[in-house]
């Protein structure tokens, strides 16, 4: 919003600071100031006033009196004195019925007499322009002049044209037209709020005058009027015929409705001096509900706290009072009362925010809080949860979010039963007919979507599963395409591992898991896992039924954890093993066993006949094929060899590996392939 520096400077008997010392000041005690800049014998500052200081500082008056709390400058007084006659009454030229109270809480006019409609003087001319405003004549000129002085709209009509000497305030009527003073045709609805005399509408209420009663050269008698409307209404109005005046901006953002009468004497008074004329006795005034100011408790002590610097109540009170806020002294509290103009300001907080921003936030020095901060209590669901998929990232999985629900396509793939789940009774469609039960059904179903783009996915979803009787679990399940059962064990010891969880074993999966029906698992290639005691999952391959239902011609590979279970045996201790200096040694060996026997069975064996010099053993390859005898398998292991104090030599391990071959054979059919 544009403001002249000379019409500023009218309002004080001291100098002001310079125009650009004046923004400076002005942006660190109130507003922001977007530009300053020289027009004619004038400066104009664009200042950024904030929505929530319309009503008192969209206009010179508002921001002479920030400057004025700013800068310690008094204002001069106003005197408006307004000169009645005491042949004629406002009542005999004019009357006023205001309709809808709620739209219009306030409607005031006034009347004068015999004016001499004519050019303003150069004075009012060059301030009007200095903020972007075109001068038509002086009583039109004198109206917007008031409202760039103290913020309310004003409008000016020739009374003699007004039909049956009456305003109304009401609603247009569908499809009334009124023509507006710049020659712009509206088609108006019931949603507009109009100024209308005994016949049609005169003008649309806050936002533009209309043609018929307006000011000319032959007006001899002029209707004042100074309104407040809801913003809400003008706003409304406003954007449904596409168009904004500087009136409209202001009822928009809200007014003081106690404005109404002080804008008038001042209009009043100007025009009489201007333009002369004879001002009708009594102010027409329609304000069934008169706006009270608020009063707000402010405790001294508060002041301090809030702020964090010690301010006299000498200042504050001084700081307020400048702002035109009325103080009355309690004790160690102040009974502040708000102007109805500062419609922003409600609570305690409000009024410490008015004193800070006047005395200077840059005069407040950073200081420590004084309380300890206490960090909030540490969640472990979500500590747990942030560990575990930032452990499976890193074991090249990818996350997948996956909807709450699945359909009777997932359940009959899984071989659910209705008892087994949970309907929602309001589905968004049938492939969300159900909570979900499991994990499982729709990773498989992502397998599915996105085989033909990659050849390789490794995903994984933590999440709940809904049970009947109002349980839930949390879950944790991934999928592996194309890769073995081993290497799926393998990536679940790493995640156990890196979580601190000893005691892992894995056992025979036997008939169905128990706590699933699911019939997703190979029947010879699954296991359960176990920490002690403990189920915690099942990991193996998918059974190849469900795959071939998929249309999935590779192996894919699964586990499946109880989150819940899991967060319960976790630990953020880790014993630490230092890494050996000393090089490792490794040697392979293939051992012939039957069939039934477990890869566990010749783990054990292995690691304990190496004893501890044995850092790791690794299965990397097992053979099945035609070319061995009958009911035989062949396993393939890499044993890893190294000491914490010593590099061991090729006699020493070659001594170990030779004990652990005789262990191996003493087992009757085992046969070490050499």
């Amino acid at each position: 919003m544009i403001f002249s520096y000379n019409w500023l400077q009218s309002y004080f008997n001291k100098k002001l600071p310079n125009p650009d010392k004046l923004a400076q000041l002005l942006i660190l005690h109130s507003f922001e100031v977007e530009e300053v800049k020289k027009k004619g014998k004038d400066y104009v500052l664009d200042i950024d006033v904030l929505p929530n200081r319309a009503a008192d500082c969209f206009s010179h008056y508002g921001i002479a009196k920030e400057c004025s709390a700013i800068l310690n400058f008094p204002l001069k007084e106003r005197n408006v004195k307004v000169k009645e006659s005491k042949n004629i009454k406002t009542s005999d030229f004019i009357t006023v019925e205001v309709k809808n109270k709620l739209a219009c809480p306030r409607y005031s006019a006034r009347v004068v007499t015999r004016v001499k409609v004519g050019p303003s003087p150069v004075w009012l001319k060059e301030r009007l322009v200095s903020c972007g405003l075109r001068p038509i004549n002086n009583i039109v000129d004198i109206a917007n002049y008031v409202m760039l002085d103290v913020g309310q709209p004003l409008h000016a009509f020739d009374g003699d044209k007004l039909d049956s000497k009456k305003i109304i305030v009401r609603y247009a009527k569908n499809k009334e037209r009124i023509a507006t003073l710049d020659d712009q045709k509206f088609d108006l609805d019931s949603n507009t709020l109009v100024i209308a005399d005994n016949k049609r509408p005169v003008a649309i209420a806050g936002i533009k005058g209309g043609k018929l009663p307006e000011i000319d050269k032959k007006t001899n008698t002029v209707v004042l009027e100074a309104a407040n409307f809801d913003s809400v209404v003008i706003r409304k109005a406003s954007r449904n015929i596409n168009l904004r005046t500087d009136a409209s901006l202001r009822f928009e953002h809200g007014i003081d409705t106690n404005l109404t009468e002080i804008a008038l004497n001042q209009l009043i008074v100007l025009i009489q001096e201007i333009a002369g004329g004879e001002i009708a006795k009594g102010l027409i005034d329609v304000y069934p509900k008169p706006l009270m100011p608020k009063l707000i408790r402010l405790d001294m002590p508060y002041v301090k706290s809030l702020l964090g610097v010690n301010i006299s109540e000498k200042e504050i009170q001084s700081i307020l009072e400048k702002l035109d806020f009325k103080i009355n002294k309690k004790g160690k509290y102040f009974l502040v009362t708000v102007p109805t103009k500062r419609r922003d300001v409600s609570i305690p907080e409000d009024l410490v925010e008015e004193v800070g921003r006047i005395y200077g936030y840059d005069k407040i020095e950073p200081v420590f809080p004084i309380s300890s901060i206490i960090p909030p209590e540490k969640n472990l669901n979500i500590f747990w949860e942030g560990m575990v998929r930032d452990i499976m990232k890193g074991l090249g999985f990818t996350e997948v979010y996956n909807y709450s629900f699945f359909g009777d396509k997932e359940a009959k793939l899984v071989s659910f039963k209705d008892k087994d789940l949970v309907e929602v009774q309001n589905p968004l469609s049938l492939d969300q007919k159900y909570l979900r039960a499991s994990l499982i059904p729709n990773l498989l179903r992502n397998i599915e979507k996105n085989i033909n783009n990659s050849s390789k996915i490794k995903i994984f979803e933590l999440g709940n599963i809904f049970l009947p009787d109002k349980k839930e679990k949390k879950m944790i399940a991934g999928l592996i395409l194309g890769d073995s059962f081993y290497r799926l064990k393998g990536i679940v010891d790493a995640l156990l591992n890196r979580l601190a969880v000893s005691d892992i074993w894995y056992d025979e999966h036997k008939a169905t898991p128990e706590e699933s029906k699911l019939v997703v698992w190979h029947p010879k290639k699954c296991a359960e896992i176990k920490v002690g005691k403990e189920e915690i999952g099942f990991l193996g391959e998918v059974s190849p039924k469900i795959l071939s239902e998929l249309g999935i011609k590779e192996t894919v590979v699964l586990f499946d954890i109880n989150f819940d279970k899991l967060s319960q045996l976790v630990s953020e201790e880790h014993e630490y093993r230092p890494i050996s200096k000393y090089p490792a040694t490794i040697r392979d060996i293939s051992i012939l066993v039957p069939r039934r026997i477990k890869v566990v069975d010749l783990l054990n064996i292995i690691n304990t006949t190496g004893g501890i010099l044995i850092r790791d053993v690794d299965l990397f390859d097992m053979y099945e094929g035609e070319e061995l005898p009958q009911g035989k398998k062949s396993l393939a292991f890499h044993i890893i060899y190294q000491s914490e104090t010593k590099t061991l030599k090729s006699d020493e391990v070659e001594i170990i590996q030779k004990k652990i071959i005789k262990a191996l054979e003493e087992n009757q059919g085992w046969q070490v392939r050499k």
